[in-house]
């Protein structure tokens, strides 16, 4: 095989290329949206960016649940690097419940924010590229209910956020192993 493709794919030491654009992008993603969304609950009517910005969040939002789907399903059959050797049992617990804690979130954020905008019964222009059919579920103040999710499980995802890259930080410089090189390196 040659060594262009092993580039792209995980091994045992390490992410391959597609992985870490995925994790990036995402995180970018998720970034970008948690804050064009703290910023836009500040619009009024007589803003220009009153319609504008929502439609780019909505579309942002769109294409990350199909970039996670795709994740997920990458993650699968690429599979992920060995653990560590020297991190501790609790370490290893405490990774695969951040990813699935990550993962979790990522999907009820991005699923409320879908109910919110299904709410009117109109489907969501991504982009103006394509279009989403809405859900209305049979909810009494769907909008609100999911409005109230997706704000508390937003800030929820930053706080995780914030601890995995804390966690990657601790490895690299304290601990001084590979948990973050695999990240990063090529």
């Amino acid at each position: 095989m040659n060594s262009n493709k092993l580039l792209w794919r995980n091994n045992s030491q390490q992410y391959g290329v597609l992985s870490k654009l995925l994790h990036w992008i995402s995180a970018l993603s998720v970034i970008t949206l948690f804050a064009s969304g703290y910023w836009m609950v500040e619009l009024d009517y007589s803003s220009q960016w009153y319609i504008r910005a929502p439609h780019w969040h909505e579309s942002v939002g769109i294409l990350l649940i199909g970039l996670t789907l795709f994740r997920l399903f990458w993650r699968r059959i690429a599979g992920s690097p060995s653990s560590i050797v020297s991190h501790s049992k609790i370490e290893k617990k405490a990774s695969a419940l951040m990813i699935f804690l990550l993962y979790a979130a990522l999907f009820s954020v991005l699923i409320s924010g879908f109910l919110i905008t299904s709410a009117n019964d109109k489907a969501i222009a991504v982009f103006d590229w394509f279009n989403v059919s809405p859900l209305v579920l049979a909810i009494k103040n769907q909008e609100d209910i999911a409005g109230l999710v997706h704000y508390y499980v937003a800030y929820g995802i930053i706080v995780l956020a914030v601890l995995h890259a804390a966690a990657a930080l601790k490895h690299h410089f304290f601990d001084k192993d590979n948990t973050l090189k695999r990240m990063t390196k090529s």
